[in-house]
């Protein structure tokens, strides 16, 4: 599915996108500047992004769709998952029958549509899109993650046990944090927490508990923005289940006197 450089300059050029000097001129810049040319195209203004890609997807016979507006299900969202869709620049937003339809911007990636086709058991009909189309799409993983996690939240929280407190460096409360940890409601939560995090490439997580609730935040880019808030009553389950998970003591007088945990 490569295009030949004579055949997209035969095409801008007749297509009355683009005088014959004023390409060769950008060619010879790209060539001596070791660029491409379709990026120095629209770095002069010559050509738009949208009309390369669409002059891009006729010479291919690849259909043009544009999604910067479309809200895609999550259930065909999920199909391809979101490390892959934002590394490769390519989202699933259509599916009849064993036919998925994927938009992206490089139709040369055969490798990532094969991964997908496998992962999927699925036909992949590509389509060529727009930066903006992607990035519309990449941002509703989010909104779905998000909404996947209140839905558990919202499941899950009620069936936490309300286990009484025992004095800390006791057998029993170290006993009360063990059956915490295990938990099914805080496993799903903590899990989920993570995932989250993983995918927004947080660095580490802060687990503050506040007065009336459980404030998690993450650090991306080095900067912590809040994530979520959790109830109060998960807050030694949340910790007790970390500690198991990174092999640590479950003796909660070990934990810092204001009782934040950094992951």
């Amino acid at each position: 599915m490569n295009i030949e450089l004579q055949q997209l300059k035969s095409f801008l050029i007749s297509s009355g996108l683009i005088a014959e000097d004023k390409f060769d001129a950008c060619l010879k810049k790209a060539q001596k500047n070791n660029e491409n040319i379709e990026d120095v195209l629209i770095a002069e203004k010559l050509v738009s992004q949208e009309d390369l890609i669409r002059l891009k997807a006729y010479i291919l016979g690849i259909p043009f769709v544009n999604l910067e507006k479309e809200k895609i299900a999550p259930d065909i969202l999920k199909v391809v998952p979101e490390p892959i869709a934002r590394t490769h620049n390519i989202v699933a937003f259509k599916k009849q029958g064993s036919n998925l339809e994927v938009a992206m911007l490089d139709p040369e990636d055969l490798k990532t549509i094969e991964f997908i086709k496998k992962k999927a058991n699925l036909r992949i009909v590509p389509r060529l899109t727009n930066p903006q189309s992607i990035k519309n799409v990449l941002s509703q993983y989010q909104e779905s993650l998000q909404a996947e996690f209140g839905d558990i939240i919202k499941q899950e929280t009620g069936s936490i046990l309300n286990i009484p407190e025992n004095p800390e460096g006791s057998e029993e409360a170290e006993a009360d944090l063990e059956k915490r940890a295990q938990e099914i409601p805080i496993i799903k939560i903590v899990d989920t927490l993570l995932k989250h995090a993983v995918l927004q490439g947080a660095s580490d997580i802060h687990i503050e508990p506040m007065e009336n609730e459980v404030l998690v935040r993450y650090r991306i880019d080095g900067i912590l923005h809040d994530a979520m808030t959790l109830p109060v009553i998960a807050k030694s389950g949340i910790v007790a289940r970390i500690k198991v998970l990174s092999n640590l003591k479950l003796d909660e007088h070990r934990l810092p006197q204001d009782g934040r945990v950094k992951i």
